[in-house]
């Protein structure tokens, strides 16, 4: 019995020193989850026979088992490595099947989808790019629209954000000219040309503003501004066009511009182009939002123009948000959200089977994986620019290392000695 001791004793030596070996080698494996070999007594036992004379037998090596610890994160230049801190697997595509990981060097194959360092292709959802809501519950290849430029998008809204001057006096003679109290910025058309707007602020009277879109003094309103005694907006108007009561028609002198009843904060203009092609967009209207426009005892000022128009662009960056929201950055200025990742976790993830390239699939011990997204629920979050580094310890596998070899060398010495006992026996006269 004695050589079988020995024997099983060296085999789950030599199967340790296996696991040993293969975790240093991954000790700088991108998301590498370092095992450990686990071993039973095994034990003889007679039919009837009480446990005090039960026998020892040797050692089996019951499982090895990986150990899903959290490993650490460090910095990355690359903005599409992405490492999970917390519970949750990437979802990966395979040419077999689905299978996750914890890998996230991703990269942008010619095709634009993301893809691992193998070519599996990273599942997730598709978003709107205006809300960044999801669009689909379905997992599907990420994909970006690399080597090809976004279209460009016709301006529809502007919106302003500025402060006009309470101490104008609309008595003043002269009155300040139309261009005192002004400000532009470019529009697009629907082919991605950029076309200046203009707006002008003219005090028609107390806590009044007429706004203009040209310079031209026969040119008409299009619209009027209320403000409250508190400086904040209180209605806004557009211009009608209807015949002044004085019987002055638009143009004449002395025409007092008519307005409709006030609705909303918004008015709206009507663009002409300036691209030179024919035939080019024709004009086109644009609603400018006034809501952030105040009245206070200061100079006149500008802070914020904004309008969601923008020519052709080129991807140039992808980054990642927190909750696994892919922000990508165009040419053109443009920054939206094209994509979410999906995360996945499992009931028993020690239950997972190892498929090789640092995928995993999943097994009737796993269960079945539940599909989610960063940080919602149990799910970890997502830290962009950083990779998860392997979990082997170094040191601590060196010294199992040794520990491994002297098991082995003391299980191959009781097989020497048992050797030398039957040889003593075998020369007995």
């Amino acid at each position: 019995m004695g050589f079988y001791h020995g024997l099983s004793g060296l085999n789950a030596a030599s199967k340790n020193l296996d696991v040993i070996g293969n975790n240093i080698a991954n000790s700088n494996t991108v998301g590498f989850k370092q095992s450990r070999a686990e071993f039973n007594e095994m034990v003889a036992s007679a039919m009837g026979a009480s446990s005090s004379t039960n026998t020892g037998i040797g050692v089996s090596v019951a499982a090895v088992s990986q150990q899903f610890t959290q490993g650490v994160t460090t910095p990355s230049a690359n903005g599409l490595d992405m490492a999970i801190n917390g519970d949750g697997f990437f979802v990966v595509q395979t040419g077999t099947g689905t299978a996750y990981t914890r890998n996230g060097a991703f990269q942008l194959n010619k095709a634009g989808e993301l893809v691992t360092v193998n070519g599996d292709k990273v599942q997730g959802y598709t978003v709107d790019p205006t809300t960044g809501l999801r669009t689909s519950v379905a997992l599907s290849n990420l994909v970006f629209p690399a080597g090809t430029p976004i279209p460009a998008k016709q301006t529809s809204t502007v919106t302003a954000t500025l402060n006009l001057d309470a101490r104008v006096d609309q008595n003043a003679v002269p009155a300040p000219a139309r261009s005192t109290y002004g400000t532009s910025l470019e529009v697009f058309d629907e082919q991605g040309m950029a076309t200046p707007l203009s707006m002008y602020f003219q005090k028609s009277g107390a806590n009044t503003w007429t706004v203009y879109d040209s310079l031209d003094p026969n040119a008409m309103p299009i619209g009027q501004m209320v403000f409250s005694s508190t400086g904040k907006l209180q209605t806004v108007a557009a211009y009608s066009g209807a015949t002044d009561p004085g019987g002055l028609n638009p143009g004449d002198p002395g025409y007092v511009p008519q307005f409709a009843a006030p609705t909303g904060t918004t008015l709206t203009t009507t663009v002409t182009t300036t691209n030179p092609n024919n035939p080019n967009p024709g004009p086109w209207p644009v609603d400018i939002d006034l809501g952030k426009v105040t009245q206070m005892g200061s100079a006149f000022s500008v802070a914020k123009l904004t309008q969601d128009g923008y020519a052709t662009g080129e991807l140039t960056a992808v980054n990642v948000a927190s909750d696994g929201t892919l922000m990508a950055t165009y040419s053109n200025g443009v920054t939206r959200a094209e994509a979410q990742l999906a995360l996945a976790k499992f009931t028993n993830t020690q239950g997972l089977q190892s498929a090789g390239n640092n995928n995993w699939v999943a097994s009737n011990d796993s269960g079945p994986p539940v599909y989610g997204s960063a940080g919602s629920g149990s799910f970890g979050v997502i830290q962009g620019n950083a990779l998860e580094e392997s979990t082997v310890d170094l040191t601590a596998q060196l010294v199992g290392m040794m520990t491994a070899q002297r098991a082995y060398q003391a299980n191959a010495q009781t097989i020497k000695t048992q050797d030398q006992i039957f040889s003593t026996l075998v020369n007995l006269r």
